[in-house]
């Protein structure tokens, strides 16, 4: 949605989200952020297009996205990079000849750029925990004011703990009404506090109900309205209504709760 319709209430969360990044980036250096979520299906991989779409747009900003979800990739799919023999994270992790300028795309209008997964690897988990992994991320830091790296869930695989150590912070997502609170809390488990950035709830859509659109929707764009690259684009904003949370233990005891 960011990228499709920049003017929009929906992306309007996502620039929250993007305020409070670019604020933690002047105050704590934050810059390698990484997207990751309980479980499967929560909305990691849309919440990552978006964060990077909405700090793109920032003229004096260079964003890079990053598919490091090895095991189920699909920001190639969902922005337009459909030609699986292209040269990707993969790629340029197990050949060290490789640089990060063979690997990265650009996203024209905006000042955005992606690394797909590129080849599917055997073992994902030993791939990624190359220190080959570190050289590109801390070339990608110096060419780049954000890195955006969309990782695998975090409790069923242990792949985001081994990209985690070289990244800055992460936004973990979760389900409004849907992840259960026992998930969320085995993720957070797995992370590090100090590197907990907040917590993403994706679909809590309240400030789309028509309760409250009335007094909101003068101020955005249709969400029909046409942007740049729609088409495979436009799916991704489907269920889309995101706030950042605190973060830290926002889960409670009881394992049949759903976080709200």
């Amino acid at each position: 949605m960011s990228l499709v319709s920049p003017a929009g209430l929906e992306a309007e969360q996502y620039r929250a989200l993007r305020h409070v990044v670019e604020q933690r980036r002047k105050t704590d250096n934050l810059s390698v952020i990484a997207i990751s979520s309980p479980g499967v299906g929560d909305g990691k991989t849309t919440t990552a297009i978006n964060l990077a779409g909405a700090l793109a747009q920032g003229a004096d900003a260079s964003v890079l996205l990053v598919e490091a979800d090895l095991r189920q990739p699909a920001i190639g799919r969902l922005l337009g990079f459909g030609d699986s023999a292209r040269l990707g994270l993969v790629d340029a992790i197990l050949d060290s000849k490789l640089t990060l300028a063979d690997i990265v795309q650009p996203r024209p209008p905006y000042n955005l750029s992606v690394v797909v997964a590129g080849q599917t690897p055997p073992s994902p988990y030993e791939v990624l925990k190359s220190p080959r992994l570190g050289t590109l991320l801390e070339e990608a830091r110096r060419q780049y004011d954000y890195v955006v790296m969309d990782t695998t869930p975090l409790v069923a695989v242990q792949d985001c703990r081994v990209v985690a150590r070289w990244v800055d912070g992460v936004v973990v997502v979760v389900a409004a009404d849907r992840t259960p609170r026992a998930l969320l809390e085995a993720a957070l488990d797995v992370l590090d506090p100090a590197k907990v950035v907040g917590l993403v709830f994706n679909g809590f859509d309240h400030l789309l109900s028509n309760r409250y659109n009335r007094y909101y929707s003068a101020y955005y764009a249709p969400a029909s309205t046409p942007g740049h690259g729609a088409g495979t684009l436009r799916k991704i904003s489907k269920g889309v209504g995101s706030l950042l949370g605190r973060g830290g233990r926002a889960a409670g005891s009881r394992p049949r709760d759903r976080v709200r």
